[in-house]
């Protein structure tokens, strides 16, 4: 893992994941704009103490909370905890008097039920099959399927160039391709890439699939179906957005529908076609089941002086794992750090506001639910019902996890990672950078913001949704622990120094991006969707 070093003096040094830069510091505080500098952000900045963020989060991750999985007892406490918090603040909902909450629906499912007939032989649910993600109640019928190879849609390599799989069903296979000294032909190394990673690849293959617009996927994955189709088919229900579904199957299969697709009990796929056309009949049908499930986005805001209509989203997710085995998953850094660091910079804007320097635009303090099941509650904002106009969003900053240290930085505690700021704006980046330098001095490593970062940190928290709809984003994050995920996420292990001070350069990022003069611009929105 790559580090970044702050050298003060007549320059700035910043290097991360990438080439060393050379600022100017002269300029770079020049580079803020005017409006900034005449309304000082410093006294509600220091209005964020660790003192205060302990408070909020030794309350926030206690056992009383019992981990806040999505619609449960815990939960409906964690978002009572937060209205509370805007109510005594005066900081309104825009939702209308008394009523913070966003009413997310979702629904909890069972295994559906399904049936799958592949020239004349009756496949089983579960045993050769098994549904991956939600979809809607429905079906297919398909004369031919395509083998597609690996089903990878990426510069470095395509299965899907020169192909149309429109309303196509496609047969793909689990992994990615290897160069012929043994590195990955999309990495160019001895690192695997978001498409053979065992957790990312489910995602990428299905979005590039939908993104061609293929009816359905068949997922050839014989070395890990045995071990992944029980949790597919679990009967203890998984969760979803009601209506989230849509018109597109994704299946996971393994020898007996490979066989029955070419009616060779010894096939397999090929990975080297790119388009094999096979002559097959099938008849797929699925039925969900499932029952409603009540949760809720928590939304505050700060409407703009000059700016009302234009709108600056600051938002962490307020769920966690819950209980598990008897053991609570108190989620003290995931994401009890980036909820009541979005509490406390919401208080700072509160504050100026009170003093008559609120902000020219509008502040939205956005705590969503249902990220841990699959980014259910950002997701319903953007694509479903976005509250305020998804083109009138000019940013989103989303923190999950800055309450820790990477293990992997071996001391250098002083640093924060960054990504996607450079994604769809490279003003957004500038700024970001500019007003680090300006105030808190943090060491910004860019080292997840990689493209092909095998981790896919991008494609994994919240801000994904608003950048796939071409917001520019932030999103802040301490890496992992050996206690993420784990019941031992607890508040004693956090280290509030590093939670206030990047919570402090949070602030004065969405200070300077909603009272400068011209929103930020979006100069690489190609980028959008992508992981």
């Amino acid at each position: 893992m790559k580090k970044s070093i702050f050298i003060l003096g007549a320059a700035l040094v910043i290097s991360a994941c990438g080439p060393t830069q050379t600022v100017d510091t002269k300029k770079t505080e020049e580079a803020v704009t005017t409006t900034s500098a005449k309304l000082d952000p410093s006294p509600y900045a220091s209005t964020i103490t660790s003192g205060e963020l302990k408070e909020k989060l030794y309350v926030y991750a206690s056992d009383e909370f019992e981990g806040r999985e999505t619609g449960t007892p815990g939960q409906k406490k964690a978002v009572e905890f937060l209205k509370k918090h805007y109510v005594e603040l005066g900081i309104p909902s825009p939702l209308g008097e008394d009523d913070y909450f966003q009413e997310v629906p979702l629904e909890k499912s069972k295994a559906p039920t399904m049936s799958f007939n592949i020239n004349g032989t009756d496949l089983e649910s579960g045993t050769h099959f098994v549904s991956v993600g939600s979809s809607s109640s429905g079906g297919f019928e398909a004369g031919e399927i395509l083998n597609l190879g690996y089903g990878i849609d990426d510069p470095n390599y395509s299965n899907y160039e020169g192909v149309d799989v429109r309303d196509k069903v496609i047969l793909i296979r689990s992994g990615e391709p290897k160069n012929d000294d043994g590195t990955y032909t999309i990495t160019g190394s001895n690192e695997v890439s978001k498409w053979s990673n065992m957790r990312q690849q489910f995602r990428a293959k299905r979005d590039a699939a939908k993104d061609r617009g293929a009816k359905a996927i068949l997922l050839y994955y014989p070395e890990a179906y045995d071990r992944l189709a029980s949790r597919f088919n679990s009967s203890s229900g998984r969760i979803s957005l009601k209506g989230g579904g849509d018109d597109f199957f994704f299946l996971m299969v393994n020898d007996a529908v490979v066989q029955a697709i070419y009616r060779d009990d010894g096939a397999t796929v090929n990975t080297d076609v790119m388009n094999e056309r096979i002559k097959c009949e099938s008849v797929f049908t699925l039925k969900n089941n499932s029952e409603p499930l009540a949760s809720e986005n928590v939304i505050a805001y700060i409407k703009g002086s000059e700016k009302p209509n234009e709108y600056l989203v600051i938002s962490a997710h307020l769920d966690h794992e819950g209980i598990k085995d008897g053991k609570i998953y108190n989620g003290a850094d995931d994401d009890g750090s980036g909820t009541v660091s979005v509490m406390e910079i919401a208080e700072a804007f509160k504050a100026a506001a009170d003093n008559g320097e609120g902000p020219k635009r509008s502040v939205v303090f956005l705590h969503v639910t249902g990220e841990e099941k699959g980014l259910l509650g950002s997701r319903y904002y953007t694509d479903m019902d976005p509250v305020f106009p998804i083109e009138q969003t000019v940013a989103n900053l989303n923190i999950d996890m800055i309450g820790r240290s990477d293990p992997k930085r071996e001391g250098d505690r002083n640093y924060v990672y960054v990504i996607g700021s450079d994604r769809l704006s490279t003003e957004l980046h500038e700024l970001s950078e500019e007003v680090n330098a300006r105030y808190t001095k943090i060491t910004l490593d860019m080292t997840y913001n990689a493209p092909n970062d095998p981790n896919n940190f991008y494609g994994r928290s919240d801000h994904y949704n608003f950048a796939k709809n071409n917001v520019p984003v932030i999103f802040y994050f301490n890496g992992t622990h050996d206690d993420y995920h784990r019941p031992s996420d607890t508040v004693d292990k956090i280290e509030f120094d590093l939670l206030e001070n990047r919570t402090k350069l949070i602030f004065h990022t969405a200070w300077e991006i909603v009272n400068r003069d011209k929103r930020i611009s979006l100069d690489n929105p190609k980028e959008s969707g992508t992981n």
